[in-house]
């Protein structure tokens, strides 16, 4: 008799694991495009290598998601100007007449929508192991280390735990996710056995974490040096590299979280998450007025970058502008921040108080350091910006002062007006906030709720403050 665990994981295998007209259909494809790039490559009079790399190659895509690498290896000579600028007009060639998205890891590479299947043309040096020239070097190295170790039933098990990831919101190693690459899925399987195994070990994950496969550092203490990282994973083919540096730790919490409620209670709701409805308008207000706390929207037209680039900056930004409101006296509950990755960017910060008084306690030094006393009094003692004091309370000098800023709307429209660079945001980021800056609070940002269904779930997903796995 199966247990509810096996029936669940046998269920979305058979969901994910392609069929073999599929298989060949997607193999076909990735042959026509090894054709192409190569005839575009001898038209250029590039000296190139093509291969397939990534899932295609390994066996281990998903069958409502395959994903086809095709990376042109040329010669270490190939200035690294060229490498970008050529073998971007080579991968732009060899896909015409396809949808096109220009992306940027290191340097520039194509993403195309082929047949409906997603295909990424990317360049990368012909180097010995080792001799690393460029990030994407290793991939074949990659390709070459795992093929040979997943069979068929292991490739099943990679699957597992890709869907799951993609279900629970942490695969992805892009800047915009933050989570777990192909790759590292496919390490952490082959080091625990199967899918559920890695749940199992993943549960149970410390504060730091690091995973050697290969031994590399076995017995040494050094490895605690060489990687600063809370999750480590160390490259079979590069002992210095951890696979797991993109992965945020934000991401490495909700998989353990995840993974101790599937294991507690296995549904499929943790592989296909419910679709988000966005609220209806009356209960969108009402929930946020309900909260009782002031959520601000920051919005702004869209970044001209590519979106490894812009979620970089996006998340820089984010961060300078937390600061910034923590800085002047205002408690932050929650933020975040959403993109259409095109013409729309929205920073939500939700603050305990839009409005605080107008004057702050501002601690001495203890009445026990003469000198500092003597500098405080005379900065204080009849200054504009003193309120009331100074006096001695509990030992200490204590003056109350008036604050610049009590509005944290108005803080943020003077500081973002001219793009709010002098205040960390981001070079990119600025330039479109100084051109399209708007600042709402609470039901003022219904226009773009309106206006925006994808921004709408978004919204309406921050509110319900959840995971979708959690009922």
């Amino acid at each position: 008799m199966t247990s509810p665990l096996e029936e669940i994981c046998t269920e979305v295998l058979k969901r994910i694991t392609p069929s073999g007209s599929e298989r060949e259909q997607v193999l076909s494809l990735a042959k026509r495009l090894v054709e192409k790039v190569r005839e575009e490559a001898k038209e250029k009079g590039v000296e190139t290598e093509i291969r397939v790399e990534g899932s295609v190659a390994k066996n281990t895509w998903l069958r409502d998601a395959p994903e086809i690498d095709v990376f042109m290896r040329v010669p270490t000579t190939m200035p690294r100007e060229a490498f970008g600028t050529v073998c971007l007009q080579i991968a732009k060639k060899a896909t015409e007449g396809y949808k096109q998205i220009e992306r940027f890891a290191e340097h520039p590479y194509l993403e195309a929508i082929v047949n409906n299947v997603w295909v990424n043309v990317v360049p990368c040096y012909r180097v010995k192991r080792g001799e690393w020239i460029s990030a994407t070097d290793r991939t074949p190295f990659h390709t070459d280390y795992v093929k040979p170790l997943l069979d068929e039933q292991m490739g099943g098990e990679v699957r597992l735990l890709k869907r799951f990831m993609k279900g629970v919101g942490v695969y992805g190693a892009e800047i915009k996710v933050g989570g777990f690459s192909g790759y590292l899925c496919e390490l952490l399987v082959l080091n625990y056995g199967s899918f559920v195994e890695v749940l199992r070990s993943a549960v149970d994950w410390k504060e730091r974490t690091i995973i050697d496969y290969e031994r590399h550092y076995e017995g040494r203490e050094e490895i605690k040096k060489v990687f600063e990282e809370p999750f480590v994973m160390v490259d079979p083919v590069d002992k210095g590299r951890n696979v797991a540096a993109a992965v945020r730790k934000e991401r490495l919490n909700e998989f353990v979280a995840a993974s101790r409620a599937f294991l507690k209670a296995p549904d499929l709701k943790f592989f296909y998450p419910r679709e988000v409805e966005a609220l209806e308008v009356t209960e969108l207000v009402n929930r946020i007025n309900a909260r009782g706390s002031a959520t601000v929207f920051i919005s702004f037209e869209g970044v001209p970058a590519v979106p490894d680039v812009l979620w970089g900056q996006l998340y820089k930004s984010q961060r300078s502008l937390r600061k910034l409101i923590w800085q002047h006296d205002f408690t932050v509950l929650r933020d975040h921040v959403w993109s259409n990755e095109k013409t729309l960017n929205i920073f939500i910060f939700e603050v305990e108080n839009r409005f605080i008084p107008n004057m702050r306690r501002h601690l001495g030094p203890p009445l026990r350091k003469k000198v500092e006393c003597e500098n405080f009094l005379r900065k204080h003692v009849g200054a504009d910006s003193t309120v009331s004091g100074p006096r001695v309370d509990e030992g200490r000098w204590v003056v109350d002062v008036k604050r610049k800023h009590t509005d944290v709307v108005n803080l943020l429209k003077e500081k973002l007006g001219d793009g709010g660079r002098r205040d960390g945001v981001a070079e990119l980021v600025s330039k479109a906030v100084a051109d399209s800056l708007e600042v709402m609070v609470n039901d003022e940002a219904l226009k773009l709720y309106y206006a925006n269904p994808e921004f709408a779930k978004f919204l309406t997903e921050y509110l319900e403050g959840k995971p979708r796995w959690l009922t």
